[in-house]
């Protein structure tokens, strides 16, 4: 929005400084981390308030969480609020593609929304049931990915990319749609099911935001993209805001969820978070880079398809409990161990999937 005063610049200098996506991408960030300092303590004593006991504790799980009985859920919904007023703020309202990302973050926020207030009225932690939220989401996921291919040019609209490979673009037709819907959808609910242990999920999702955040400006600006010979896509370098907002919303909320956390994410959270990232991987062509950078919530989520496939067909586990980062807390590990060694991780592998720009 600021940026309709970069026209104003000839007349005022400091008005010309909100045409670069770098000056809008740093208001941004801070926007957001500020938004979160200050509404983070009203937002957590409203949840308080409304939740009583707060999130419900599976009772099969580690020994070590029923001590945070008590501690509200929904936490995702001061990320969401810090990014999108953050966004709208320091954005070009005319880009399309932020557009997108921002609908498809609040939507899946929506349907977590529903998720969790269901489990804090039934006091389980079920919620919606796997077909309804599969359903809803796909439907989110389904109209962003019809946008996308309105947006993007006809020379990338219905194609697929593949990593450390120059010219590599393959091209899906109908069934792109349903491929962009699957990342978004399998994205968001990775990010979902590794949010289990305070700043589990925020971090690499912070990491993951920072890396297509680059991603997206070398994407949208020719000189680069042609340089490293990946695919240009204009109009992805304006997802630098959304990305730095979403940083800054995710460091405002950790000041909270650090252990032991004050606030939990929720799936209000970790749905809408998994959903914008994949979201971004798709407007960018990077769709198998979001399965490197994001490493650790892959690992999470096929922790759990071994498992219940495991279980389905043997009768036996291969882990003592998934997700993966529960396997670890039964074996003994105590949680800040798993917690840093995860964002470790997440931390190389980012490394590992920024340099597929390169290695082509």
């Amino acid at each position: 929005m600021l940026n309709l005063l970069a026209p104003f610049g000839d007349q005022f200098l400091l008005f010309n400084l909100f045409r670069y996506i770098t000056v809008r991408s740093g208001g941004a960030f801070l926007t957001a981390l500020v938004i979160s300092f200050i509404m983070g303590p009203r937002v957590i004593a409203w949840l308080k308030s409304k939740q009583g006991e707060g999130q419900p504790i599976r009772s099969d799980g580690p020994e070590s969480h029923f001590k945070k009985k008590g501690t509200p859920t929904m936490g995702g919904f001061l990320i969401l609020m810090a990014l999108s007023v953050s966004t709208l703020v320091w954005m070009d309202l005319s880009n399309g593609f932020v557009w997108v990302t921002l609908f498809v973050t609040m939507g899946f926020g929506a349907v977590g929304f529903i998720d969790d207030y269901r489990k804090l009225t039934r006091r389980s932690h079920r919620g919606v049931s796997g077909r309804q939220r599969l359903l809803l989401e796909a439907a989110i996921a389904g109209a962003a990915a019809i946008a996308i291919v309105q947006l993007t040019g006809d020379g990338l609209s219905t194609k697929f990319a593949l990593p450390f490979l120059k010219n590599a673009l393959f091209e899906l037709g109908v069934f792109f749609v349903p491929v962009a819907m699957f990342v978004i959808v399998g994205a968001s609910n990775s990010v979902n099911l590794t949010d289990g242990l305070d700043g589990l999920a925020i971090v690499p999702a912070m990491i993951a935001a920072f890396s297509f955040g680059l991603i997206a400006y070398l994407a949208g600006n020719v000189v680069y993209a042609n340089y490293l010979q990946i695919h240009h896509v204009p109009g992805t370098g304006e997802l630098v805001v959304f990305c730095s907002a979403l940083i800054g919303a995710g460091l405002g909320f950790l000041w909270f969820n650090a252990p032991p956390a004050m606030v939990f994410m929720g799936d209000t959270g970790s749905l809408a978070i998994g959903a914008a990232l994949g979201t971004i991987s798709v407007i960018t062509k990077n769709e198998i880079v979001l399965a490197i950078i994001g490493g650790v919530f892959v690992l999470e989520t096929v922790s759990v398809i071994v498992q219940v496939a495991s279980f389905k067909l043997t009768g036996k586990r291969v882990f003592r409990m998934a997700p993966i980062h529960h396997h670890f807390e039964k074996k003994g590990w105590h949680e800040p161990t798993i917690v840093i060694r995860f964002w470790i991780i997440a931390t190389i592998l980012a490394a590992v999937g920024l340099s597929t720009l390169k290695l082509r």
